[in-house]
């Protein structure tokens, strides 16, 4: 990039050519070549001068040489800058046989060789400026070359990572998919094995209310059900599986790791039963009878990417992800079911019971379920932080 910004110089230097090492030289070598034979330019354009008009021997061989050095100083000055010495001692050879000729024996056909020499290092010079600004543009094309073409690398790779981004936030939250991105690490989203802690929830008599209400009313409240929803899982760094309808699916400890996921899972929990009760009380000023239930469980499962090219979802299956679905199905409004394995992580920390003789669609095996809910100490807690 430092090369290319350097581009101007270049241009620079070309604009300034006949600058440094050309009108100057030249100019002065012009003038040098007419003090010398000024008695014939002149005799030649103004004849009412007479033959007899002359300049002053020595006056004029101080002009002439003084004036082939301003021109050899500016090859010298040309030279520090493109790094050929050739020009300048072809000039200055050029020079020592003008002043010679001058001082030591004056002969024509030297002074004419003095004049020749100075005027071909003057052209040399400004060959090796020329070779200069050529092998400078070349190497700032290859280096725009080589930003190109890094430029075209950096925009593919970033399109590519857009592309993973855009596939991730259909079932991550913004936070946990940038995250993902960030970790570069293509296998967590590999098929793998994982503790986890699950959340299902959804509202109680959604379905008789859709029935009975305008599509498009129904689609405007689950908007606001779901961005509710959304905003706060993304808080609590869960995963959503997917929606379906008023349905959702959560999952924690996976694809980033999570130090307790039922810790999360049920304040997660907690925050949606008191946010949800605010929309179900808005509803029903409208007239919508509706709740809210959550089922929460915990265990291993199998995570990874379920589906094809044009539409595919990060899910968990396993047994205690479809006990988490059923325990939703029996929570009453305003209620949160979980199960033993998960209770056992938080007993210590909220107000449950156990609910006896509950039978799971499904589930055939024994099982201990608890309703819990936020003790009034964490409640307390709870309302001094916000």
């Amino acid at each position: 990039m430092a090369e290319i910004a350097g581009t101007p110089e270049t241009g620079q230097d070309a604009q300034n050519l006949f600058i440094y090492g050309g009108w100057l030289s030249y100019v002065s070598v012009a003038l040098s070549a007419a003090v010398c034979y000024l008695k014939s330019i002149t005799v030649a354009l103004l004849p009412m001068l007479g033959a007899d008009w002359n300049i002053n021997p020595h006056f004029q061989a101080v002009l002439m040489w003084s004036l082939g050095l301003v021109a050899v100083f500016a090859v010298r000055r040309d030279a520090k800058r493109h790094g050929d010495r050739y020009p300048l001692y072809i000039a200055g050879s050029g020079l020592l046989i003008i002043v010679g000729t001058l001082y030591i024996h004056y002969n024509v056909k030297l002074e004419s060789l003095g004049y020749t020499l100075l005027i071909i290092g003057i052209f040399l010079n400004q060959n090796a400026i020329l070779k200069q600004l050529n092998s400078k543009s070349r190497k700032q094309a290859a280096d725009l070359a080589d930003w190109n073409l890094t430029l075209e690398n950096r925009v593919a790779e970033q399109v590519s990572e857009l592309d993973r981004i855009g596939q991730l936030k259909r079932f991550l939250s913004p936070e946990v998919a940038n995250l993902v991105i960030a970790q570069g690490d293509k296998s967590l989203l590999e098929s793998h094995r994982r503790y986890v802690a699950a959340l299902f929830c959804d509202l109680r008599g959604f379905t008789t209310f859709s029935e009975s209400t305008e599509p498009e009313e129904v689609m405007d409240m689950l908007q606001q059900y779901h961005q509710q929803l959304g905003r706060l899982v993304s808080q609590y760094g869960g995963t959503i599986d997917h929606r379906a309808g008023d349905g959702l699916m959560v999952f924690f400890n996976d694809p980033l790791p999570c130090e307790k996921p039922v810790h999360q899972a049920v304040k997660l929990a907690f925050e949606a039963h008191e946010t949800i009760a605010q929309l179900l009380r808005k509803w029903a000023k409208l007239g919508h009878q509706l709740g809210f239930g959550i089922g929460i469980a915990a265990g291993h499962a199998t995570m990874g990417i379920v589906g094809d090219e044009s539409r595919s979802d990060y899910t968990a299956i396993g047994n205690d992800i479809n006990l988490a679905s059923r325990l939703c199905d029996h929570a009453k409004n305003g209620e949160t079911l979980i199960s033993q394995k998960a209770h056992v992580e938080i007993e210590n920390e909220v107000e449950s019971r156990e609910l006896i003789g509950l039978e799971l669609k499904g589930v055939n095996r024994s099982l201990r379920v608890y309703a819990i809910k936020q003790s009034a100490r964490q409640h307390n807690e709870t309302d001094l932080s916000t």
